[in-house]
């Protein structure tokens, strides 16, 4: 195997760990993976996060065929393979984070409240259940995922993706940021959403200001 497998290995499993230590996930309720040449490295199903080990970690080529590795894939294999039918995808992290779950409990979508919601493609929905492992849950959230990075999955969870696993982590904490605000709201009256002007607006600040990104103070 090579170094670089090696190492994307070892980066999902602090991942994995972070997300454990930050409440994301419970026991093994959840999984991680990333892309590699030639495939994805993705948890063993049944491995526990917060304990993941770098030989947790297995590698599959693009159908799914276990190519490094001991463990049996995640059970959500198909979900994540299908997130990669994307090619900007470089990451993508599944986890049980109650706000999450706690708002797919009483609505079919997070609409977007706050203008960071944009990076995650705004408003974002909330899929039927199906079980987990199924081909069915994989369907709907390959297509929920063509043109978001967030997806809330109906009494089970959330899936994130991003270009590589930093940003997926990122989208996972933003999502779960987002779902609190909005049953924080809900729980006192109906949330006010952003309009698709206000959003809009938003977007074309940020382009002109280069919002998000560092810059000195000369302007380079």
């Amino acid at each position: 195997m090579s170094a670089d497998v090696d190492s994307v290995r070892a980066q999902v499993v602090g991942v994995c760990r972070d997300l454990a230590q930050c409440g994301l996930v419970k026991g093994s309720g959840g999984n991680v993976s990333a892309r590699v040449a030639g495939g994805i490295a993705i948890t063993g199903t049944g491995v526990v996060l917060a304990d993941a080990r770098p030989e947790d970690v297995t590698v599959v080529d693009a159908s799914g065929r276990v190519i490094a590795g001991t463990l049996v894939p995640s059970s959500e294999l198909q979900l994540h393979l299908g997130a990669y039918d994307d090619e900007a995808v470089g990451a993508v992290v599944h986890t049980h984070a109650s706000a999450s779950v706690a708002l797919s409990l009483v609505t079919d979508r997070l609409p977007c409240l706050h203008y960071q919601q944009l990076s995650l493609g705004g408003e974002v929905p909330v899929v039927p259940f199906a079980v987990f492992g199924s081909a069915e849950l994989a369907a709907s959230v390959t297509e929920a995922l063509a043109d978001k990075n967030a997806v809330i999955l109906a009494h089970h969870g959330a899936v994130t993706t991003g270009a590589d696993l930093a940003s997926a982590v990122l989208n996972t904490e933003l999502l779960e940021w987002a779902a609190d605000i909005f049953l924080r709201a809900r729980a006192v009256a109906p949330p006010r959403e952003l309009s698709e002007e206000e959003q809009l607006a938003v977007v074309v600040a940020a382009a002109s200001t280069g919002y998000g990104t560092t810059r000195t103070v000369d302007g380079s």
